[in-house]
């Protein structure tokens, strides 16, 4: 159960990563492990041929050292010890001759016992034979010979040491050859990842773009096999997503438009009738009075829905005029029916913006609107500025917004969660609060919704430049070579 756990664990941190880093993490584990691979295998190859070179080498010249002590035991009054400081042994080896039962050794520090017992057993039964073992913590190959002719023995030991050394600096290149590989094998594959997924990338920000509303961005048609069937599929569902907008656009427009022509003769014909309302019995008038109030709130829907088909058309522009900010707020809210006090900074109440007042006057309008729809009516309007920006601040003392709720108030068709039974009985179609942050972001400008005074209602906070905005719209990303426009794409496949 423990493993399991485990496994899912690191599956699920495999998942996090990114593919770019997978792709790095791949090449780079792929290159340790064949680094690794071709370490132990060259290892493995060198050791032996050294081991085996040196065993040869040292096994030779023990026979070579033998034949030496024999030959030299044969001359009457041959003193064995002379005979082996006259070999000349290289430095680490040692010799050691047995002749009739007395030991003579060229290294004090070397007795019969430190040559494996087996070794001395060969020997002894007249069998030449070799061993490597290890001594103090150094590998060793012991080789001894019998000399039945002079009734003698002859032992010699030689060290590895030059060996373990060579094993050792091999050891430490292969170990930096290795790190190196895998290094360099998740630089290739950082590099190979950005190769292949920088079209997965411009197709991430076309499709950035197209959610911010550039409809018309395509992603240039690529060579590879796979990619391109992604572009392809990519693009043909950017081109039915941008018709079925503009056709739901259009549709929006068109019935908006259609509906203006008959709202106009049935306002006319109200007004005949309000005209002789009272000569109309109660009952008919009660049903006039109905339908005034169904009328006017059906041509506010309808132009609220022609002010949205202007803003997707691209058609919503500005008319820009120098207003002083205080003046236009009081001047609109009080054409209000009901007196919402209005408070002006002592640095705002000559200040001039530019703004185009139908526009500052149709916010205002809908969040006052908003809050006598769901908050009991505003409790207060203020004006004010800071830095460069002009702050208009609309307060109520309603059941106030969540969190959660305050970036979804300003979507269309949005009418918030039900407070209190009053969002789910109102009027509002939702469209209010939507077109409001269009015209604020049509002036460079931003609202947002916050707590009211004390945690009590809520906050509805306009902020727009002081200045002329310098562009009403946010500047284009600069999407990279494969975003590019429809009418190119749509151009090139037809070629």
């Amino acid at each position: 159960m423990a493993i399991a756990q485990r496994g899912a664990q690191t599956r699920r941190r495999a998942r996090r990563l990114g593919l770019q880093a997978r792709l790095t993490a791949a090449f780079a584990v792929g290159a340790a492990l064949l680094s690794a691979f071709l370490a132990i295998v060259t290892y493995s190859l060198v050791r032996d041929n050294l081991v085996s070179q040196r065993e040869s080498d040292a096994t030779r010249q023990a026979y070579a050292d033998a034949r030496a002590i024999r030959d030299g035991l044969r001359t009457t009054g041959a003193n064995p010890l002379d005979l082996l400081l006259d070999l000349g042994l290289p430095t680490g080896a040692s010799a050691f001759v047995l002749v009739d039962g007395r030991p003579y050794t060229s290294d004090v520090a070397i007795g019969l016992n430190e040559f494996p017992e087996e070794l001395r057993q060969d020997v002894a039964e007249g069998r030449p034979a070799r061993i490597r073992y290890e001594l103090a913590g150094t590998a060793r190959l012991a080789v001894g010979v019998p000399l039945p002719a002079v009734d003698a023995a002859y032992f010699e030991s030689a060290a590895f040491t030059e060996v373990e050394d060579a094993l050792g600096s091999l050891s430490i290149a292969l170990v930096v050859a290795g790190l190196l590989t895998t290094i360099a094998g998740a630089t290739f594959g950082t590099a190979a990842g950005r190769s292949v997924l920088r079209p997965l990338a411009e197709v991430r920000q076309a499709a950035v773009a197209i959610a911010g509303g550039r409809l018309d961005t395509r992603v240039t048609t690529v060579d590879d096999a796979d990619l391109g069937a992604l572009v392809t599929s990519f693009n043909d569902m950017a081109r039915a997503l941008q018709e079925r907008i503009e056709r739901d656009g259009r549709f929006a427009s068109d019935v908006s438009h259609e509906l203006r022509s008959p709202l106009t003769t049935l306002s006319a014909s109200i007004e005949v009738l309000q005209g002789r309302r009272d000569e109309m019995p109660e009952r008919a008038q009660a049903a006039l009075d109905l339908l005034v109030a169904d009328v006017q709130r059906f041509s506010a829907m309808v132009e609220d829905l022609l002010e949205i088909s202007r803003f997707d058309a691209g058609n919503a522009s500005l008319h820009l005029d120098d207003v002083r900010i205080a003046e236009l707020v009081t001047m609109a809210v009080r054409l209000r029916a009901r007196p919402v006090p209005v408070e002006v900074e002592a640095g705002a109440v000559t200040r001039l913006v530019q703004v185009d007042k139908r526009r500052l006057v149709r916010v205002l309008a809908n969040l006052l609107d908003n809050a006598d729809a769901y908050a009991g009516g505003a409790t207060g309007v203020t004006v004010e500025v800071a830095d460069d920006h002009a702050l208009i601040t609309v307060t109520d003392a309603g059941p106030g917004i969540d969190p959660p709720e305050r970036e979804r108030v300003f979507e269309r068709f949005s009418r918030g969660r039900a407070v209190a039974g009053q969002r789910s009985t109102s009027d509002g179609v939702g469209l209010g609060l939507a077109l409001v942050k269009e015209h604020v972001g049509l002036h460079g400008g931003r609202v947002w919704v916050e707590d009211g005074p004390d945690g009590v209602g809520a906050r509805f906070v306009v902020e727009l430049p002081l200045g002329a905005p310098s562009t009403p719209l946010p500047e284009e990303e600069d999407l990279g070579p494969a975003a590019v426009p429809a009418a190119e794409v749509d151009e090139a496949e037809a070629r």
